[in-house]
Order: structure tokens, then C-alpha cells, then sequence
């Protein structure tokens, strides 16, 4: 294994990944907020099918705190564990509307008082609905750094911090996709594509 900086591997990731991006269909930050809390143990794909019929319903917060919770069930059911998601989304619903007029916050610190909301959902809103920057340490991200030995952590907040310290602000959101994307179609939990993989040569992982 020959050494780079976590600068030189991202540059490859990046060039092999030029449309990384964040995979849920959506448009605004509410129904990006909605869409995240809905991709929880669920397919990016799975939840861009059934949020065209939520939305269309639930076109707001105040919409989706009023809805009946046996119809939303029904409606999210596909997604899995659809009664807990049902209860955390009008959870998150009912508090956009009593403390923020209904909509989104912008503040990390805001978006995360609100019902099942952490540090990952806040940056993906953050970075894709608003434009500011932020690491995301959902599974794909926290698994690939630690496997390129950009982290020995496994807790997310860890992650995100050492993340931090290693790249750009500017560069948070991408730094997340990209690493999202590779997590999702060649650094696999199970069966890493090692012998496919653009940055294998100066992964300490490879292989292993």
C-alpha cells in the first residue's frame, strides 16, 4: 500500500463519482427533512416511491400534523417500521408549527430540538436544501472513513468531527456524497469490491 493524504483519495473518489449527490427526490427543505427521517432502515428508492403520494397530501407541516395517523401509515408502509415513522413525522410536524411558524430552520442546533432529529438528518437538510456545508455520518460514510483510516471511531459525532479536521468547509457536503456513493456501489459493509476500487492502492483496508 503506497501512502496518500485523505485530500489525494477524495480528489480520486471525486473524479469517480462526478454526480455524487443526494439520491432523494425533493423539493424544499420540508420535504427533504421528511424524506431522510422516511429513509431510515429504507432504500433511497424505496422512499422516492411513496413520497410523491405523501407530498401531494402533505403538502406542509401543518398538513401533515392534522393527517389522520392510520392514512399516513398507510401511505408510508412501504418504507418500513411505519408506525414509528409515522409518529416521529407528525412529531416533527406538530413542532415546525409551534415553534417555528411551520417552517424549517435553518440552525443545526434548531433542527435537532426537533422530535428524532440528529446531527446526520440536520446536515443532509443543511447542506442539500440550504447550501451550508456539512459532514453527514450516516453508515456509508462512517464505514468507508474508517476503512481509508481517516477515523477509528464508530460513534457518528466522532466521525463527523474528525471529518472535519481533514477537509475544506466548503467541501463537507460533497465529501459526504462522494463517500455515500462509494459506500453504495464499490466499498460495500459485506463484500467490498476491493479489486474494482479507484483508491484501493492507498486503502489500508484492501482486501483484508
Amino acid at each position: 500500500m503506497t501512502k496518500a493524504s485523505p485530500g489525494e483519495v477524495y480528489d480520486r473518489l471525486r473524479a469517480t463519482y462526478p454526480d455524487a449527490h443526494c439520491e432523494l427526490d425533493f423539493d424544499g427543505p420540508f420535504q427533504l427533512l421528511i424524506a431522510t427521517v422516511l429513509s431510515a432502515q429504507s432504500t433511497d428508492k424505496g422512499v422516492n416511491k411513496v413520497t410523491p403520494a405523501l407530498f401531494a397530501r402533505c403538502p406542509d407541516a401543518a398538513a401533515l400534523a392534522c393527517i389522520d395517523r392510520g392514512e399516513l401509515e398507510e401511505i408510508i408502509r412501504p418504507t418500513g417500521f411505519f408506525r414509528q415513522k409515522a409518529a416521529s413525522l407528525q412529531g416533527i410536524a406538530e413542532a415546525l408549527v409551534a415553534g417555528f411558524g411551520g417552517e424549517v430552520p435553518k440552525g443545526i442546533d434548531s433542527l435537532t430540538t426537533l422530535p428524532g432529529v440528529g446531527r446526520k438528518t440536520a446536515n443532509v437538510v443543511r447542506g442539500h436544501a440550504f447550501g451550508l456545508p456539512g459532514i453527514t455520518a450516516d453508515t456509508h460514510v462512517m464505514r468507508v472513513s474508517k476503512r481509508l483510516g481517516w477515523t477509528t471511531s464508530d460513534k457518528p459525532e466522532q466521525v463527523e468531527r474528525d471529518l472535519n479536521a481533514e477537509f475544506p468547509e466548503a467541501e463537507w457536503t460533497m465529501v459526504s456524497d462522494v463517500l455515500i456513493f462509494h459506500g453504495r456501489r464499490c466499498c460495500n459493509a459485506k463484500a467490498p469490491a476491493c479489486a474494482d476500487c479507484p483508491v484501493a492502492q492507498w486503502c489500508p483496508s484492501a482486501g483484508k
